[in-house]
C-alpha cells in the first residue's frame, strides 16, 4: 500500500425507502429546471421509470430518451448529446443500470466539454474542468456502482472494443438509492449484478492503489453482499436486502473508482467487447480464477477478506496460513449457490464463448487499463491460462 494516496467521492448519496421522492428537490438545488431523462424501454414498460417521473413535480422535462442499448455505445452518446442541445435541456437525470448511467456520463462529458464526438475525449484523468451539467443518477441494478464512480465504459461498435473514460467530470452530483428501483429485478440478474459488486470490492481491496479509505468501503461492501445477496435472489421483494445491495454497490463503486480494479475486469471487458458476455456474468465466471492468479502476491489481503466473506466464526477457526485459500473457496461456494438458484453460468462454455476467440480476448485484455494496476504482472500467457481454466470441461 502506497504511503501517498488520493480519494475522491464528491457524489451526494440519498439512500433509503422513498429516496426517489427527493429527486425534484435535489435537481432544483443544483439549479436544474429542464432535465433530460435517460432510461431504457424495459424500465419504461414495467413502470419503474414512472415512479421517478411522478416525483418530479413542477419540473419541466425537456426530453425523455429510452432507446439505450444494453452496452452503451459512442454513437448513442453522440446522438443523445445532440438531442440534449436541440431540446434545450439543462441537466441530466439517469434512471437505469450501468449502460444507462455510463451513457449519461458520456453525454455529460460531451456537453460539458462542448464536443461533438466522444472518441475525441477518451483517456484517463486527461479532461479539464468543463461547464457544470447537473447530473442525478438513479441506479436500477445493484452491481455496476456507476453512480459512485469516475469511470465510464462505452463501446466502440466499429472496432469492437469497450473504451474506458476516467475523470471526476463523469461523477454524478447526486446518487439516489431507492429499493423500489431494484424490486423487479429477476433472480438471475440480481445474482449477476451482485457478483459484479463483489468483484469490484475484491479487486479494489487487492489493487496496487488500495488505501485505508478504499479498503473501508470495499470491506463493508463485501460484508453486505455476503449477508444479503442470497436473500435478495430468493426473496426479491425484500426491501431490506435490496437496499443493502444497493448500498454495497455504491460503496464498492466508490472504492474501485479510487483504487482501481485489475485482471478480472481487464478480461471481463475483453469478453464483453469480443464475445458479448454480459459484464456481471463475466465477473462471476472470472472472479475465483483471478483471485487464484493474484494469490501469490495478495495472500495476506485475501486472508483478511475471509472475515467479510464468511463471518467471524469461520475466520477464527481457519488457520492464518489457510485463510486466503478459504476466501477463494467461499467465493466458489457462493457462485455455486447462485448457479443452483438461478442458472448463472459458472464457466465460459456455459456462457457460449468459443475458445477460438481466446487469442483476441487476451490481446484486448492486455490493452485494457485495468491490467496496468493489477497487483501481479499480467501477461498474454497468464490471460490465456485463466481463460482456459474458466472455460470448464
Amino acid at each position: 500500500m502506497s504511503t501517498y494516496y488520493e480519494f475522491t467521492n464528491p457524489t451526494k448519496l440519498c439512500s433509503g425507502k422513498g429516496a426517489a421522492d427527493n429527486i425534484s428537490y435535489e435537481l432544483k438545488m443544483l439549479g436544474a429546471r429542464r432535465p433530460m431523462v435517460l432510461s431504457d424501454g424495459v424500465l419504461e414498460k414495467i413502470g419503474t421509470l414512472s415512479i421517478v417521473l411522478d416525483s418530479l413535480g413542477d419540473l419541466q422535462v425537456g426530453r425523455v430518451f429510452t432507446d439505450i442499448p444494453r452496452d452503451s455505445s459512442v454513437d448513442t452518446v453522440n446522438r443523445i448529446a445532440g438531442e440534449y442541445r436541440d431540446y434545450g435541456c439543462d441537466s441530466l437525470l439517469a434512471v437505469g443500470g450501468g449502460s444507462v448511467l455510463d451513457t449519461a456520463k458520456g453525454v455529460r462529458l460531451l456537453i460539458g466539454q462542448k464536443a461533438d464526438d466522444l472518441k475525441t475525449l477518451m483517456g484517463c484523468e486527461s479532461i479539464p474542468r468543463g461547464e457544470h451539467i447537473p447530473f442525478v443518477a438513479v441506479p436500477t441494478t445493484a452491481g455496476t456502482g456507476s453512480e459512485a464512480t469516475a469511470v465510464a465504459v462505452i463501446k466502440d461498435t466499429v472496432n469492437h472494443v469497450k473504451m474506458e473514460y476516467i475523470s471526476t467530470e463523469l461523477m454524478p452530483d447526486v446518487a439516489v438509492l431507492d429499493p423500489r428501483m431494484t424490486m423487479t429485478l429477476p433472480p438471475r440478474i440480481t445474482a449477476s449484478t451482485g457478483m459484479d459488486t463483489l468483484c469490484h470490492a475484491v479487486e479494489a481491496y487487492s489493487c496496487i492503489q488500495k488505501n485505508p479509505v478504499s479498503d473501508a468501503y470495499a470491506l463493508t461492501a463485501v460484508g453486505l453482499v455476503r449477508e444479503n445477496l442470497i436473500k435478495a435472489v430468493r426473496f426479491g421483494s425484500s426491501s431490506k436486502a435490496r437496499l443493502a445491495l444497493a448500498n454495497a454497490s455504491f460503496l464498492a463503486g466508490a472504492s474501485f473508482s479510487n483504487s482501481m480494479v485489475g485482471i478480472i475486469h481487464a478480461i471481463g471487458h475483453a469478453l464483453g467487447g469480443v464475445c458479448g458476455v454480459p459484464h456481471g456474468d463475466a465477473m462471476n465466471i472470472l472472479l475465483p480464477a483471478g483471485m487464484m492468479f493474484n494469490r501469490k502476491v495478495c495472500g495476506d489481503s485475501y486472508g483478511k477478506l475471509l472475515f467479510y466473506l464468511a463471518g467471524e466464526e469461520v475466520y477464527l477457526k481457519t488457520p492464518p496460513r489457510k485463510r486466503a485459500d478459504r476466501a477463494i473457496a467461499e467465493v466458489l461456494r457462493l457462485r455455486s449457490r447462485l448457479h443452483a438458484l438461478t442458472g448463472l453460468p459458472q464457466t465460459l462454455k456455459e456462457a457460449g464463448v468459443d475458445p477460438a476467440s481466446f487469442p483476441e480476448v487476451a490481446k484486448t485484455a492486455l490493452n485494457d487499463g485495468a491490467s496496468i494496476v493489477n497487483p501481479r504482472q499480467v501477461t498474454y500467457e497468464a490471460v490465456i491460462r485463466i481463460l482456459e481454466v474458466c472455460y470448464g470441461d
